[in-house]
C-alpha cells in the first residue's frame, strides 16, 4: 500500500486522541464515566478511610499552612523559570554544535567525533546532582581570580553540560532521519558537505525533533530544583523553609502544584505538535 487512504477512521490509524477517549459515542462517554468514577472513588474510599489519614490529612493538607505558605513559594519559583529559559537556550546551541560535530565526516574529523562521543556518554551516565555538586562546591572552592562563586551560574553550568548530551542525542536522531539523497541533491548543486549540512539537512532535522526537544526541557524544567542543593534559594528550597518553620509537609504540596501548572501545558503543547505532524504525514501519504 502506497499511502493511506483520506477516508481511513481514526480508530485505524491508531491515534492517541482515539485510545485515550474511546468512542465518541454517548453510550462510550457514559462507560468511561462511570468506570472513572469507580476507580477513583475506591481508590479515595480506601485513602480517607485509613487509620492514618486524619494526620496524613494534618500534616500534608493544611490549609492554613498552605495559604500561608503559597505566596512565599510561588515567589520563589521566578528564580526556576530564569534558570529554565537561560539554561534552554544555551542547550539548544551547545547541542547543536555537539550534534554536528558527530555527524561530521571522514578521518580529518575523527577528533571532533570522538569528543562528541565521550561528551555525551559521560555526562549521560554521570547523575544530574553530582555534577552540580561537583561545579557548585568545587569551582569556587577552588578561589580562582575573576571567577564567580555564585551558585546560581554554577547550577545553570551544570544543568547546560547534563542536558546538552541528552539534547544533542535527540538532535543526532533528527539529523540521521534526513534521507542521503537530500545531501547528495545538495551536492549536486554545488554545495559543499557542511553548506549542505547547514541550509538542507539541519533545517529538515531540526523540524522533526521539535516535540522530542520540548520532552526533554519539561525535564529541564523540573532538574532546576536540584540546585537548591548548593545553596540556590529557588522553589524547592524555599518549599524547605517554610516546611520546617511551620513543622508541616503542606509547602511540598504548594511546590508540586506550582510543577503542575508549568508542566501539563507544555505536555499538552507537545501531544497538539506530535498530532499537527502525524496528520501532516497521514496527509502526505494520501496523496
Amino acid at each position: 500500500m502506497s499511502g493511506v487512504a483520506p477516508t481511513t477512521p481514526p480508530e485505524l490509524l491508531g491515534s492517541r486522541s482515539s485510545r485515550l477517549l474511546g468512542s465518541l459515542r454517548p453510550r462510550g462517554l457514559l462507560v468511561a464515566a462511570l468506570s472513572t468514577a469507580v476507580v477513583f472513588g475506591t481508590v479515595g474510599y480506601v485513602i480517607v478511610t485509613s487509620p492514618g489519614w486524619p494526620q496524613v490529612q494534618e500534616s500534608f493538607l493544611n490549609a492554613d499552612v498552605f495559604r500561608a505558605s503559597f505566596p512565599s513559594i510561588a515567589s520563589a519559583l521566578w528564580k526556576n523559570i530564569q534558570l529554565f529559559v537561560l539554561a534552554e537556550l544555551c542547550i539548544l546551541v551547545f547541542a547543536l554544535v555537539l550534534a554536528v560535530m558527530r555527524s561530521l565526516p571522514g578521518p580529518v574529523f575523527f577528533p571532533f567525533r570522538l569528543t562528541s562521543v565521550v561528551y555525551v556518554d559521560l555526562f549521560r551516565a554521570v547523575p544530574s546532582v553530582l555534577v552540580i555538586y561537583l561545579l557548585g562546591f568545587g569551582v569556587p572552592g577552588l578561589r580562582l581570580e575573576g571567577v564567580t562563586t555564585d551558585p546560581f551560574v554554577w547550577g545553570l553550568v551544570a544543568l547546560v553540560i547534563v542536558w546538552s548530551a541528552y539534547v544533542a542525542e535527540v538532535y543526532r536522531a533528527g539529523i540521521e532521519a534526513v534521507h542521503p539523497s537530500q545531501e547528495a541533491a545538495a551536492r549536486s548543486l554545488g554545495l559543499s558537505r557542511l553548506q549542505g549540512l547547514r541550509f538542507v539537512v539541519l533545517p529538515q532535522a531540526v523540524r522533526r525533533v521539535i516535540p522530542p526537544l520540548l520532552n526533554d526541557f519539561i525535564g529541564l524544567q523540573k532538574d532546576t530544583a536540584l540546585v537548591s542543593f548548593i545553596g540556590v534559594i529557588e522553589v524547592f528550597r524555599r518549599t524547605q523553609i517554610e516546611a520546617g518553620g511551620s513543622f508541616n509537609f503542606t509547602p511540598y504540596l504548594a511546590c508540586g502544584l506550582l510543577f503542575l501548572l508549568l508542566t501539563i501545558p507544555m505536555a499538552r503543547f507537545v501531544d497538539w505538535l506530535a498530532a499537527r505532524d502525524r496528520r501532516r504525514q497521514l496527509a502526505g501519504a494520501a496523496r
